[in-house]
């Protein structure tokens, strides 16, 4: 992969242990970066450094470094309490919600003694990091840092190691100077200040990177080296998945359920930024308006729960699953349901509905990248077209392939949508061999030959 060491550090590692009659029993991780990363990294001599998150991954954090499933893979134990300050209240509950937009300002966030003991705690889980990497990494290895999860770690580890070259990837959007500002000035400091201590800053899309420029030089003074690499979709695992016997079985199901009716099909996690809610006002609507597509489409959301211990995520299932029922009492006859909601974490059946789609809607309101957006094209099998936020990283490379959505605009996402079912054959066509050709410019082994040279 490179003549240089890597090294790679992420708060979710290639494996997950679990404990049976006594013994580890590693598992493929879960996550899109792992799924992405793992197959090039597998069976070379690149070190990962991770989080033990389960029970099973703190008994083999014990052993220390360890080889298993052709990784090199360190794991991090971390006090239970510690963890969950710095992940659950700093990354998930403030990081995030600023990278995205999604805080509720006139309830959220605050900033209180208690908001600041869990900001110890990531800087402590930081600096433990940077005390790993400092102590596995090899001479001059490129050390490649992913996500927000770990803003801080150079800090420290540019001290003790000036021989490594650090480079930090950020997989979301970056918050340009009018959301930092939300954030304590002396925490948005300390945050820029450690992501400018790497080498080099790399984002999926020219605007994050523009995003991160505008703060630094807001609140440091300074101009960052950054870099713009956009992860692509791995056609070889996606395709395999695609030719997959559960894949073939679950393709079946959908077809059945779907008969000769249009197939909308949206894929996301379950959580406030992939705009849910919208996407479903807007199938409302496009129904309203346009009788003749009653009984004649079907909209399957595939969408699996995501960070429950969060309470604002409990509470924006609910109200996902209180839109589909209602919808769904509003236009249902009989035997035609318009919504058909799948809450089941179940990659194969996800990639059967990509086959089958006729449009794929998404709709984020800020996502850095989207793969789903590439992914789906690469494995759709009925010239499906893609109705696409503009506000998705992905946006970038497939602008005027993809039809643009403002994604707060629920008429204009109806009206997408109208188009696109209506479509001609040959529209169809060439959109979607456009779109097939845009997603497949770039893999996962282009990206991290992005971050390998971004190192020097």
């Amino acid at each position: 992969m490179s003549e240089r060491p890597v090294v790679l550090v992420s708060n979710r590692g290639p494996l997950s242990f679990d404990v049976r009659d006594g013994e580890l029993v590693a598992r493929r991780g879960a996550g899109g970066l792992v799924s992405g990363l793992a197959p090039l990294v597998a069976g070379t001599d690149t070190r990962w450094l991770a989080a033990a998150i389960s029970e099973g991954d703190r008994l083999a954090a014990a052993r220390g470094a360890l080889d298993a499933e052709g990784f090199h893979l360190r794991l991090l134990a971390f006090d239970a309490e510690q963890y969950r300050l710095a992940y659950d209240v700093v990354c998930n509950a403030t990081l995030w919600f600023l990278h995205h937009g999604l805080f509720d300002l006139p309830r959220r966030p605050v900033f209180d003694r208690h908001w600041r003991k869990a900001w110890d705690a990531y800087r402590e889980v930081n600096r433990t990091f940077a005390s790993a990497v400092a102590q596995e990494a090899p001479e001059g290895a490129a050390v490649l840092v992913q996500d927000y999860h770990l803003t801080l770690l150079a800090t420290e580890l540019r001290r003790t190691r000036p021989d490594l070259q650090l480079v930090h990837f950020s997989h979301t959007p970056f918050a340009g100077p009018e959301l930092t500002r939300i954030l304590p000035t002396d925490i948005a400091t300390e945050m820029l200040a450690g992501l400018t201590a790497h080498h080099a800053c790399g984002f999926h899309c020219a605007r994050w990177a523009d995003a991160f420029v505008a703060n630094c030089r807001s609140l440091l003074g300074v101009d960052p080296n950054t870099f713009v690499a956009p992860l692509g979709p791995d056609p070889d695992d996606i395709r395999g998945v695609a030719a997959s016997v559960r894949c073939q079985d679950a393709f079946r199901q959908l077809d059945e359920l779907v008969g000769n009716r249009r197939f909308v099909v949206r894929i996301d996690r379950m959580e406030p930024s992939k705009n849910l809610l919208r996407g479903f006002e807007a199938f409302d609507e496009l129904l309203d308006r346009h009788s003749e597509l009653r009984e004649q489409v079907v909209f399957g959301a595939f969408c699996y729960p995501s960070r429950e211990a969060l309470p604002e995520y409990v509470a924006y299932r609910s109200e996902v699953e209180a839109a589909v029922g209602a919808l769904n009492a509003k236009w249902a006859t009989q035997g035609w349901q318009p919504v058909w909601l799948d809450t089941s974490d179940d990659f194969p059946r996800s990639v059967a509905a990509l086959r089958r789609y006729d449009v794929l809607l998404v709709n984020p309101i800020r996502d850095g990248l989207n793969l789903v957006a590439k992914e789906g094209p690469l494995v759709n099998e009925r010239d499906g077209l893609v109705v696409l936020s503009t506000e998705a990283g992905a946006w970038d490379e497939l602008a005027g392939a993809a039809r643009e959505v403002n994604p707060f605009d629920v008429s204009a996402t109806a009206d997408a949508l109208a188009e696109a079912l209506a479509a001609t054959p040959e529209d169809r066509r060439d959109r979607s061999i456009e779109l097939r050709r845009r997603a497949g410019t770039r893999t996962p082994a282009d990206w991290l030959r992005d971050l390998v040279s971004a190192a020097g």
